[in-house]
């Protein structure tokens, strides 16, 4: 779509004091997909030269924001040798998009729009990542991916500042992962997607619930809970106007995926044979 509002397009090496009416720009499919009349200027991060995935000497994973999907999918069938590397593959996806998007989306767009069935903030939440962020003066800050994100759209990110990168412990990397998905049609938009993390090294159980809240939930259990127990930590946890609620799904039917996904995810990686067992 033409942005015809836009009167200039910088390159974000260049450090021009931000004004009002300026967006960051990485791939720009969400930007060039509708109309953005509240905005003048374009700040290209496409020449800032970011290595787009980095694993530290500590076993860490560093996305940054300017990583591609097509990038991030590769990475993960080829070089990802981690048992939580499949769960890549499977939220890239989750994005039901054709090869041209893969090609140009970025993790961080993918993280800045805080959509509710943003597959990359499901990924990142479930794997209990931290984004670092940059502000105008330079200053760095970090919070969790699942802090991070507030609401359906909203995100914790103040006037100019940038999501630089996403990074992954290498502790959660190590986990074994359980991945679920509903939708109200074939290729639709996500109406749910569940994922769960088993720590080898404690036992320890975390299950997150995205796209069907307005914005993602971790659980973390030190032991694997019961059917019930988990039940009552999502319940107790996500308030009623918190399953989100668009065309693409009532409230109920999110809260109803929800809980049965978060079951199915629990039984897989804690009942034997739970796969199975979990989908009758």
């Amino acid at each position: 779509m033409d942005l015809h509002t836009i009167a200039d397009v910088r390159d974000a090496r260049r450090h021009e004091p931000w004004r009002p009416g300026d967006a960051w720009l990485g791939g720009g499919t969400y930007l060039f997909s509708e109309p953005q009349p509240h905005l003048r200027r374009l700040v290209d991060l496409s020449r800032m030269g970011w290595e787009p995935l980095v694993r530290h000497e500590d076993g860490s994973l560093e996305i940054a924001a300017t990583c591609t999907i097509a990038q991030l999918s590769r990475y993960g069938r080829r070089f990802l040798e981690a048992p939580a590397a499949p769960l890549f593959e499977q939220c890239c996806r989750a994005f039901l998009a054709s090869f041209k998007i893969w090609n140009m989306a970025t993790v961080g767009g993918n993280l800045c729009n805080g959509l509710p069935a943003g597959p990359m903030i499901s990924l990142t939440a479930a794997l209990d990542g931290t984004c670092l962020l940059q502000a105008q003066d330079g200053s760095l800050r970090e919070v969790k991916v699942v802090d991070f994100v507030t609401g359906a759209g909203r995100k914790d990110l103040a006037e100019g500042e940038l999501l630089r990168s996403v990074t992954l412990p290498a502790r959660a990397l190590e986990c074994r992962t359980a991945f679920r998905q509903a939708s109200l049609y074939g290729l639709g938009r996500s109406g749910a997607l569940l994922i769960g993390t088993l720590d080898p090294a404690d036992g320890s159980l975390a299950v997150t619930v995205s796209a069907a809240t307005v914005r993602p939930f971790r659980f973390w259990f030190p032991l694997p809970p019961d059917r019930e127990r988990l039940r009552r930590a999502i319940d107790g946890a996500v308030r009623p106007d918190e399953w989100f609620d668009d065309i693409h799904g009532l409230p109920e039917w999110r809260r109803h995926m929800g809980l049965r996904l978060a079951e199915e995810v629990r039984r897989e990686l804690t009942v034997p044979d739970g796969t199975r067992e979990g989908a009758r």
